[in-house]
């Protein structure tokens, strides 16, 4: 059965501590729903209401250019151990860039890792928690290394034409503001 909190207890964040992966969803109007995995050492609860979470250079950049038009996301975690349990974290987020005044504050809580394109911001106002009866049990066997060595492969220039080729819109053909990042370094 499904419960809500006003926002993340202890074992609420002692739980998403323990996932290898998460998934973030995000939309706008008339555009595709993104629902996105994420991994990586990436993402920090700072608060009861707050979570913040490292966004590395991927093939789409469809958060960035949903969050300027609908500021609505869902985080989830689900758990693929012993313990049932699905945790949803719903709010509204922003995005911030390198040259952004927070980016360094924000930049400071998370892992320094190569391709690091955007930070989110997420003010959380409800948690949910449900059962996760029908999750499958399964196992880890280890972080992929295959983005962290793409990223330290291309460099900083790299990567930022990565970004200025791939990654300046969205699927739906909204822009991302990764220009915001091309005007300093990557």
């Amino acid at each position: 059965m499904a419960k809500q909190f006003a926002g993340f207890g202890a074992d609420h964040q002692a739980f998403i501590a323990e996932q290898p992966v998460y998934f973030v969803a995000t939309s706008a109007p008339d555009a595709r729903i993104n629902l996105s995995p994420k991994g990586m050492d990436s993402l920090r609860v700072i608060g009861p209401n707050r979570l913040i979470w490292l966004n590395v250079t991927g093939s789409g950049n469809e958060t960035a250019a949903h969050l300027p038009r609908d500021p609505r996301m869902t985080v989830m975690w689900c758990s693929f151990g012993t313990r049932p349990l699905i945790l949803r974290a719903y709010g509204r987020a922003r995005v911030i860039h390198r040259g952004d005044g927070d980016w360094a504050d924000l930049a400071a809580q998370l892992p320094a890792l190569p391709g690091a394109r955007q930070i989110f911001d997420l003010a959380v106002d409800l948690v949910q928690t449900s059962c996760g009866f029908a999750v499958p049990q399964m196992e880890s066997a280890r972080e992929r290394p295959v983005l962290r060595t793409w990223a330290e492969q291309k460099g900083p220039e790299g990567i930022a034409a990565y970004w200025d080729e791939r990654n300046r819109v969205s699927i739906d053909g909204l822009a991302t503001g990764i220009e915001a990042n091309l005007e300093g370094e990557a």
